[in-house]
């Protein structure tokens, strides 16, 4: 007689006596102490980056995090901040423009500086303010403005050179161009707009105008680039004085040019905004002296490191 056929048992809750046997994950063959060192990690747990190895916030890396809002803003504030002196200058050149050619009532600031000035010279008269008004004026002439010009480019060569750069002799071409790009800026405008000078006097047949000031511009594009030039290559204290003394005598040839009734101040702005331009436009452009041998030799110890 057949036996009858027992029933299943049912599965019991409770864990089963005697140690569980546990399957080894690749990662814990490369552990100081074996499977042992690993032996009360639970074998569900995913793997996880060490902290020490993870990317964070770098955007040149793949799988960069977005950089947080603070970082962004202080981004975007360092851009708009580089950009916005030559926006400003921008702007002011086409307004005062647009004012010069449709005789608009901005003008009207010309004549009140004119008054003002007229009314400072009738109340303490002064033969030596009047001598150090046309001195002024004088530095913003072709001499001595583009001599000094040529020859800061000729010392940057030099520095440049010494210092083992390359292209060292890029401040000699940038020199001779500036000095030919001043009256093509200047010229054109003069004969565009034709305006007369404060004095009233018609111009001439084939006379240019006094807008914009071209002793101002010779100066504050010559003296601009000039230390610019050579700031490239001398200390972060030395680079601000040669632009502080640039800047000094760019306000003192537009100073002395009001002065002595030479131009009127919006001549001198416009100038002023033209240089300003042009000295942020090159500042981008121009290299800085041991700026790409800098690079070369932290690749080469990047790849001395490696080998």
């Amino acid at each position: 007689m057949d036996s009858e056929p027992q029933p299943l048992a049912e599965p019991s809750a409770a864990a089963p006596a005697g140690p569980v046997p546990r399957v080894l994950r690749e990662g814990d063959k490369a552990a100081p102490g074996g499977a042992a060192h690993t032996e009360g990690r639970s074998a569900d747990r995913p793997t996880h980056t060490p902290r020490g190895a993870r990317n964070g916030d770098h955007q040149s890396r793949p799988g960069a995090l977005p950089p947080a809002p603070g970082r962004l803003f202080a981004v975007l504030g360092r851009a708009a901040r580089s950009v916005a002196v030559p926006v400003v200058a921008a702007v002011l050149l086409l307004a005062v423009s647009w004012q010069v050619a449709a005789d608009g009532p901005l003008l009207g600031v010309d004549r009140s500086v004119r008054r003002a000035v007229h009314a400072a010279r009738r109340g303490a008269p002064s033969a030596l303010v009047d001598r150090l008004g046309h001195l002024l004026s004088d530095l913003g002439g072709g001499v001595p403005a583009v001599p000094v010009l040529l020859v800061a480019g000729v010392l940057a060569a030099w520095w440049w050179r010494r210092s083992r750069a390359g292209r060292w002799w890029l401040p000699l071409p940038v020199a001779a161009v500036t000095a030919g790009l001043i009256p093509l800026l200047v010229v054109p405008a003069k004969a565009a707009f034709a305006r007369p000078g404060p004095l009233g006097e018609p111009l001439a047949a084939g006379q240019w105008g006094w807008f914009p000031s071209g002793h101002t511009a010779t100066a504050a594009i010559s003296y601009g680039v000039a230390a610019l030039l050579l700031a490239r290559v001398a200390g972060p204290r030395a680079g601000r004085g040669l632009a502080a003394g640039a800047v000094l005598l760019s306000l003192g040839v537009g100073a002395g040019l009001v002065w002595c009734d030479f131009h009127w101040l919006l001549d001198v702005v416009a100038s002023w905004c033209l240089a300003i331009l042009t000295l942020w436009a090159l500042d981008r452009w121009l290299p800085r002296p041991g700026a790409g041998r800098g690079r070369a030799g932290r690749g080469q110890a990047s790849g001395s490191s490696l080998r």
